[in-house]
């Protein structure tokens, strides 16, 4: 499979459909700012307009950080460690019961596997300046 697997277009592909949620929601929350405050306000978060607009730059910055190439690593980092902070306030499915609870636990491992891929691009990213560095 590793010739079909190697070439650059394939590789973007696979960034762009790992960010694309990120981006996706980043441009949501611009065109409806109101709604992304209303979001942080339902999950408890103060003051929420400012933090509403550090979810939108994160939520846009660190994927073109990924398909870009410029530091890959840490815009890899950075979904990362969002994606774990939001699914284990937004996926509580240990204080849930009967199907609210299945879905949740779904969607936080789900979300887990998600963070876990972007600390593998971090990884592979890292990886290879270090293999780079030493040619």
């Amino acid at each position: 499979m590793r010739p079909f697997l190697s070439p650059r277009p394939v590789r973007a592909f696979a960034l762009l459909a790992l960010t694309s949620a990120y981006l996706q929601g980043g441009l949501t929350k611009v065109l409806d700012f109101p709604s992304a405050v209303a979001e942080m306000t339902h999950f408890g978060l103060a003051p929420a307009a400012p933090l509403a607009a550090a979810v939108i730059a994160l939520e846009i910055i660190a994927p073109v950080m990924v398909l870009s190439g410029l530091l890959r690593w840490a815009g890899a980092m950075a979904l990362a460690a969002f994606t774990v902070a939001a699914s284990l306030l937004a996926n509580r499915f240990w204080g849930m019961a009967g199907a609210e609870r299945f879905a949740a636990a779904n969607a936080f491992f789900e979300h887990l596997g998600l963070a876990g891929a972007f600390v593998l691009v971090a990884w592979y990213d890292l990886a290879g300046k270090t293999e780079g560095q030493r040619a």
